[in-house]
C-alpha cells in the first residue's frame, strides 16, 4: 500500500514519525530514500520517539551504525559514506542487521532494499521547494 503526503516542518516530519512508529513490529526494516538535507534523520527521530526511546537520536553517517535502547530498540543505519563502495553487499552484511532484527526494529539511511530480504517499508522523501518535502510510504507484506 502506498500513501503520499506533503511535510512542510522538521516537527511535522518527526509526527510522521511518530505516527510510523505505531505501525510497526519487532524485526521490522524501514528503508529510507532522499537526497542529502530531505529529513531522513528527523523521520528516524520521530520514529524512535513513537518507539519510547528516551535518547537523543542524530545521524550516525560517520559511524556507519548506532543502537539506541529502549521499550523496543532501534538500531539506525546510514549507509551514504559506503556508497562508493565496491564491495557495498558485504559491507552491509558485516552490520550483521539479522541481529538487531530480532531484538528490535532497523531503519536504514541511504538503503537499497535488494540487500534486505525483508523490507517492511520504504520511504522516499522528495524535496520539491526549500519549504517543502512529498514523502511517500511503500509498505511491504
Amino acid at each position: 500500500m502506498q500513501i503520499s503526503t506533503k511535510i512542510t516542518t522538521v516537527t511535522e516530519m518527526e509526527e510522521l514519525g511518530v505516527a510510523i512508529a505505531a505501525r510497526l513490529s519487532v524485526g521490522d526494516l524501514v528503508i529510507l530514500r532522499g537526497e542529502l538535507a530531505a529529513g531522513k534523520t528527523a523521520l528516524v527521530r520521530g520514529i524512535g520517539a513513537g518507539l519510547g526511546i528516551k535518547e537523543q537520536i542524530s545521524s550516525p553517517t560517520f559511524v556507519i551504525a548506532r543502537r539506541h535502547h529502549g521499550p523496543v530498540p532501534l538500531t539506525h543505519v546510514d549507509l551514504y559514506r559506503l556508497l562508493d563502495h565496491h564491495n557495498l553487499s558485504n559491507e552491509v552484511s558485516d552490520l550483521d542487521l539479522e541481529a538487531d532484527l530480532i531484538t528490535g526494529i532497523v531503519v536504514v539511511e541511504w538503503g537499497d532494499d535488494k540487500f534486505f530480504d525483508e523490507v517492511r517499508l520504504v520511504v522516499a522523501i522528495t524535496i520539491t521547494s526549500p519549504e517543502e518535502r512529498e514523502v511517500t510510504l511503500d509498505w511491504r507484506n
